[in-house]
């Protein structure tokens, strides 16, 4: 039964995924940061009956101090709330510690979107959503995050002036480090290791993402501006109709 205030429009795709998300979740700890209480419950519910610890907050003051007070695996961040907005409390949130983000937004503008994505959000979903598909993309996020835990043996890889640390996860241009969120690295990784090779926002989506459909094509477009604004506009090249490669580059022991 989907629980009030989030209507179920997820694929059947979207419920495959769901059901087959592991226990490896379980207990871990979700903030959830949103004003409207029916919204704010039925996520609560939805995430709770997954086996995650669940706190509210209902505007943004509170959930920087939930944030700082629990140390959460990933936050669910409405970004219009009473006391300091979405993107300040992410800017608040992020200055203590790297924390995943999923924003939720009615906001449907590119600008508002790549500003969320500047200031360290991970992912967003525009309202109205559905439930299951939130929670679908709450565990990709954290099977994101676990798997950069556990590292590589790969050599940095040279794009131009940018270098990535596969190893260490950081990003350098002209030797400068540059903050790229856990989603960005992850993208444009994925898109320096097949350098030569032009691949589909599907899959990207189905790899960087580990979502099972295109239905956030949109998603893959807005963390490329994201890291062209940081990294510069030819790091990533479009291939109009098909999708995106990496410059042409190469790799580096340095």
């Amino acid at each position: 039964m989907t629980p009030a205030g989030l209507p179920n429009l997820a694929s059947l795709s979207w419920a495959t995924m769901d059901a087959q998300a592991v226990n490896v979740d379980a207990a871990r700890r979700i903030v959830i940061i949103e004003d409207e209480a029916s919204i704010a419950a039925a996520i609560a519910a939805r995430l709770r009956s997954e086996g995650f610890s669940v706190e509210i907050a209902a505007d943004g003051p509170a959930g920087v101090d939930a944030c700082g007070r629990l140390a959460p695996d990933l936050v669910v961040l409405d970004l219009m709330l009473p006391g300091l907005d979405g993107l300040e409390v992410c800017r608040r949130i992020q200055s203590e510690r790297p924390t995943p983000v999923l924003v939720l937004t009615a906001r449907d503008t590119e600008t508002d979107l790549l500003v969320g994505l500047a200031v360290g959000a991970d992912d967003y979903m525009t309202k109205p959503f559905s439930s299951r598909e939130l929670v679908a993309r709450v565990h990709a996020i954290l099977r994101r995050v676990d798997k950069a835990a556990e590292g590589t043996t790969a050599r940095p890889i040279r794009l131009g002036d940018v270098v990535l640390d596969t190893d260490r996860r950081r990003v350098t241009v002209s030797g400068e480090l540059v903050h790229l969120t856990p989603t960005e690295f992850d993208l444009l990784a994925f898109l320096a290791s097949r350098r030569g090779s032009v691949v589909t926002r599907e899959h990207l989506l189905g790899e960087v993402w580990g979502y099972p459909d295109a239905s956030g094509a949109r998603t893959v477009d807005s963390h490329v501006r994201a890291v062209r604004r940081k990294l510069g506009e030819n790091v990533i090249r479009t291939v109009h109709g098909v999708g995106y490669a990496a410059r042409d580059g190469e790799e580096t022991g340095a």
